[in-house]
């Protein structure tokens, strides 16, 4: 079918507000007004000013009074503890309404924040939605992050409560939450009046008198006596939540959600860009405290009338490098949305695709990739395994959708692995240079979005204006500054070469780093890569390239980094300085997959670094000084 996406884009540049107030029809309001945005409100504007609604009822209430009662809503698949359960729109609405009842007993509602310190299980969701309907505003802080982290997130966001589970469950350990949440509160100014706590059988907790709560059985008290809780009305302009991201400065930086414009958007972006019709299973294999699991495990799929699955295992490990195909089996699963990094753990396992000629895969349609950039090696090996369109998009944390995408939906544009591909609606994208000039196609720049914001986009950080201002639309005016860095080709094609910070100097040559582990990702030994800075006197700056090898490579490491050092001479050119590439076990990485390449920087510099909090293994950072130190690094001795 041909593309639909030129003319889509075009009506949306065409007339903007229009463009969005049209897709408003696809949401349930309780009041909707002339004006779809107001230009003189906020920072740079705001979507859907005077409109009423409820984020909970879009979700759950339409899907249960349109006929969609008894379709399954929720599939919790846990091979981690060797569970499972299915919930039907009605049951998952019966259980938030419970949740909501214990939430407003105890004196939770409006405007009020919330933490969620959840591991992946439906609670976690259910929690979501229960503030929604309240509209109380939600911060789902991801389960097991440190203490001291924690405590931060709590004297930011001031909650009045935290909705906990036990504890967590990770291959071969459980990880106690309540002692982290404990050590938090001790830590924190302000302190929460209430913490509600799902036991969990592998560690139940001590719950402490009078603040504490078995949120379990105080749940099915409330579920046994048929509870229910009208959807409280908010503004669309309200928060729905605030998701916490890294900051430079150490400090959290709250994203604001709001409740409106991030349900047209989402909505607007499962049937135009993901090409999932109502009734669907859709499969977002993150977890829910990272912007893709707010977004695309629990509220687009529900918002749209999808099954959505809530996965609480890992690519490889529980039990193996096929879980993935074997969900997609079961459940029926039409397309995944998953990290990069998670197939290229899945294809260092399992290389040749054994594990997947096990499971029909006959119903699975697309596959698409975020959160890191797929590197065309990992795109081309799904594909020739899959079978199905591979779909790299770019968005982040910040828009709470996808940026730049191909969209199935308004039929696929042609692949160029490495490029994510094409604006959507919305986002005027343009590459600026350091003194925000406009650049030519195919010149390496800053990647910028020309304001205002599309809807579901941050309005703000939370109770820090200033601070939203400064990080995003102070170094080029009139522009949201992605931090990311990139070129637009002849045909209108992104490609993401690197954070910012991830553009080195080599004796004045701007190189990014990205298109390095490109060319290291192509040798067939190769698993995963990351290519870093390190400072040199004479040059300002040096590549490093770090490889992760395939399984069942058996040659000298020597001979492999030596034909990677070639191989990079050889398509980027001398002038990349590329002469050193370490093989490692592993790459440090945050829990949702992000290779923390900024550390090991630090590390190699010598530069005092602060353990950062969303790291999978710290153990690893040990790993790569050791791997530095051998090579005689600068700061590493």
């Amino acid at each position: 079918m041909a593309s639909r996406y030129a003319e889509t884009y075009q009506s949306w540049k065409n007339a903007p507000h229009r463009f969005w107030k049209e897709a408003a029809e696809e949401i349930d309001w309780v009041k909707s007004g002339d004006e779809a945005f107001d230009g003189s409100s906020g920072q740079y504007g705001r979507w859907f000013p005077d409109w009423e609604c409820n984020t909970c009822y879009n979700c759950l209430d339409r899907h249960v009074e349109g006929g969609r009662a008894d379709q399954p809503a929720l599939i919790y698949d846990s091979p981690i503890t060797g569970t499972a359960a299915t919930y039907s729109y009605k049951d998952l609405l019966d259980r938030v309404q419970a949740m909501a009842a214990v939430l407003a007993d105890n004196g939770i509602g409006r405007g009020d924040r919330v933490i969620i310190y959840m591991p992946m299980i439906p609670e976690a969701a259910m929690a979501m939605l229960a503030c929604a309907r309240l509209g109380a505003i939600h911060s789902v802080v991801f389960g097991g992050f440190a203490a001291h982290e924690l405590a931060t997130r709590i004297d930011d966001a001031a909650p009045k409560a935290i909705i906990a589970a036990s504890c967590g469950i990770e291959p071969g350990r459980v990880i106690a939450y309540k002692p982290l949440i404990d050590a938090a509160i001790d830590q924190s100014s302000h302190k929460p009046d209430a913490c509600f706590v799902v036991q969990r059988p592998q560690q139940v907790a001590d719950l402490v008198e009078g603040r504490d709560h078995d949120l379990g059985l105080l749940m099915e008290a409330a579920f046994s006596a048929g509870r229910t809780v009208d959807c409280a009305t908010v503004k669309a302009t309200d928060p729905l939540y605030i998701l916490y991201t890294s900051g430079t400065t150490g400090q959290p930086k709250g994203v604001v959600r709001d409740n409106g414009g991030h349900m047209v958007a989402l909505k607007w972006s499962m049937s135009n860009l993901y090409d999932i019709k109502p009734g669907e299973v859709f499969w977002a294999a993150s977890d829910v405290g990272w912007v893709v699991g707010h977004s695309y495990i629990v509220y687009a799929p529900l918002l749209h009338g999808c099954t959505t699955i809530v996965f609480e295992g890992k690519p490889v490990g529980t039990p193996d490098a096929g879980v993935f195909w074997r969900v997609i089996s079961e459940h029926n699963v039409a397309s995944l949305f998953t990290a990069p990094t998670a197939f290229r753990a899945i294809r260092k396992e399992d290389p040749d695709g054994k594990l997947m000629a096990q499971y029909d895969l006959s119903n699975f349609r697309a596959l698409f990739l975020a959160g890191e950039r797929a590197d065309p090696d990992t795109v081309n090996w799904a594909a020739d395994q899959l079978q199905v369109p591979i779909i790299d998009h770019w968005w982040q944390t910040e828009t709470g959708w996808c940026i730049v995408g191909n969209p199935l939906g308004l039929g696929q544009l042609p692949v160029k692995p490495g490029s994510p591909t094409v604006p959507m609606p919305g986002y005027d994208v343009q590459i600026l240079d350091d003194a925000g000039h406009p650049l030519p196609a195919n010149t390496l720049g800053n990647i910028v979005i020309k304001l205002p914001l599309p809807p579901g986009c941050l309005p703000t950080l939370w109770n820090a204006e200033k601070r939203f201002h400064d990080a995003y639309l102070a170094e080029f005016p009139g522009y949201y500054k992605t931090s990311d860095a990139g070129v637009i080709d002849d045909d209108g094609y992104l490609s993401i070469m690197s954070r910012t910070d991830d553009i080195i100097n080599v004796a004045g040559h701007r190189l990014s780093t990205g298109a390095m582990e490109e060319v290291l990702a192509t040798h067939p030994a190769v698993a995963e890569c990351a290519v870093i800075g390190i400072a040199d006197q004479l040059k300002g700056q040096l590549p490093c390239g770090f490889v992760v090898l395939k399984a069942g490579v058996n040659r000298p490491h020597e001979e492999i980094e030596a034909e990677l050092v070639k191989l990079v001479r050889n398509q980027i050119g001398p002038v990349a300085a590329f002469k050193l590439a370490i093989t490692v076990e592993r790459l440090p990485k945050t829990r949702s997959g992000k290779i923390l390449r900024g550390t090991m920087r630090q590390i190699a510099d010598g530069e005092s670094y602060k353990m950062p909090a969303t790291i999978d293994d710290p153990a690893i950072l040990d790993e790569i000084f050791g791997a530095m130190k051998e090579r005689g690094l600068a700061g590493s001795s």
